[in-house]
């Protein structure tokens, strides 16, 4: 998963999604009930992990695991730092 990480919580709904860069088509799958993935049906990579109900699972947040890999890119930072 790369790219900026949009989260977005619709409280009405109840329900959570964290995203990770440009929406691409995707195919959705849920691995448990109530918690979806997106994957994209190009790549092959998760674009997007969901949650239904959220406000009522947050009270067992310590079962809700997600190992996502993760990529820092620093060359903003040092391009500004170059800047200064």
């Amino acid at each position: 998963m790369k790219g900026p990480l949009r989260v977005h919580y619709d409280e009405e709904a109840d329900f959570l999604e964290i995203s990770v860069g440009k929406p691409t088509k995707c195919c959705a799958t849920e691995v448990e009930p109530g918690v979806f993935i997106r994957v994209d049906e190009v790549t092959g990579d998760i674009k997007s992990v969901g949650v239904l109900s959220f406000k009522k699972r947050s009270k067992r947040m310590k079962d809700i695991v997600l190992q996502l890999p993760v990529e820092v890119n620093f060359s903003r930072k040092q391009s500004l730092s170059k800047a200064v």
